[in-house]
């Protein structure tokens, strides 16, 4: 029962990390807020449910035929360190007033859709990060794998429901001082996360 609490708090934390921290699609979601209302906005916000469904069924697929083969488990959770320790040091760099919101009108989800597919986080993070992941949690029971998977979708699109709302409601939110501190504890936690991983690649390549 820990296993599957700790699984679910983990995809939480990482979606809520995602979600929030400054992107194509956080960008595109604030100005279609800011320019034609919530609704909009929320439009973009769901558009991950549509454009990541591909490439978590291509990770899944890949790791059917990866389950004995830690070692390849274990130099891909040393890239997922990488971009989380990386991704978390952006974080800390980010500065006011840094969001690009300059978009043409069209459909909202059709919008989001296109930007998300076109993003290069959602690959990285599946093959590096997710990856990894659903490969210890399909060890321990796929009610794990299922935790971490709708714990991280809930809170990627939720967070990202939250912020339409707080910026339709308080359009200064997005660049005041909470907002910046929430997104530099998200980049320290995603370093500690990082750090973490390093250690999973250690024990899968058999070194710890």
């Amino acid at each position: 029962m820990l296993d599957l609490i700790e699984f679910l708090a983990l995809g939480s934390f990482l979606g809520l990390a995602a979600g929030t921290s400054p992107g194509p699609l956080l960008a595109v979601t604030i100005s279609e807020t800011l320019q034609y209302g919530k609704w909009e906005g929320i439009k973009v916000a769901v558009s991950p449910l549509i454009t990541d469904l591909p490439i978590v069924l291509s990770v899944l697929y890949v790791l059917s035929h990866l389950k004995s083969y830690d070692f390849i488990i274990g130099i891909i959770a040393f890239f997922g360190a990488s971009y989380l320790i990386y991704s978390g040091i952006e974080l800390l760099k980010i500065k006011k007033d840094s969001l690009e919101l300059n978009v043409e009108k069209e459909d909202a989800l059709k919008k989001g859709v296109i930007v998300n597919f076109g993003n290069p986080h959602p690959y990285v993070f599946w093959f590096s990060i997710g990856g990894p992941i659903i490969y210890r949690s399909l060890n321990t029971h796929v009610s794990a794998t299922v935790l971490f998977i709708l714990g991280f979708y809930i809170f990627l699109v939720g967070s990202k429901v939250v912020i339409t709302l707080i910026v339709e409601k308080s359009k200064s939110f997005i660049n005041s001082k909470h907002y910046f501190s929430i997104i530099r504890v998200l980049g320290i936690a995603q370093i500690i996360f990082g750090l973490t991983f390093i250690k999973m690649g250690l024990s899968s390549l058999n070194i710890i």
